[in-house]
């Protein structure tokens, strides 16, 4: 269905939608807002984890619409942040307003669906730059439990 009638503008917007159903369902709801809160905040805490280098190669693998998402709002001058796994999970609730319970299984969740659309390649480059305590977190492995009930997050 053309949106703008521009064919590649079309496209990303399709691929946009696909991505945020598939993290929706992937959360367990039907609310696209809540997913795109967490593809972004994702995406946020990500990109502030990485080196210039490695954050603009996983940006490029992105969809358009998705890579003005990562982009908005970044300081190249001010990353790689050096934070561990409680101070990565305390940025991503604050850039996704997903607090509580909810934050772990969402980061996870927009993990495997990061997977799917882009393959173990391009995540996985990103994902090696993580310490092992942060991507244990983000591919959803581990002890989580401390985390569920921290509602400070």
């Amino acid at each position: 269905m053309p949106f703008t009638g521009v064919q590649h503008l079309d496209h990303s917007i399709d691929t946009t939608n696909r991505w945020l159903d598939d993290i929706a369902r992937e959360l367990g709801t039907e609310d696209r807002r809540e997913a795109y809160r967490a593809l972004r905040g994702w995406l946020h805490t990500l990109r502030d984890r990485l080196t210039v280098q490695t954050g603009a190669h996983f940006a490029a693998q992105l969809p358009e619409i998705f890579r003005g998402v990562y982009y908005d709002g970044w300081s190249p001058g001010n990353v790689p942040k050096k934070y561990g796994r409680d101070q990565y999970l305390e940025a991503f609730c604050n850039s996704s307003a997903i607090r509580g319970a909810a934050a772990v299984p969402s980061l996870a969740a927009v993990t495997r669906c990061m997977r799917r659309h882009l393959g173990r390649g391009a995540l996985d480059h990103a994902l090696d730059q993580l310490p092992k305590d942060v991507r244990s977190l983000l591919e959803g492995e581990g002890d989580l439990s401390s985390d569920t009930g921290n509602e400070a997050w």
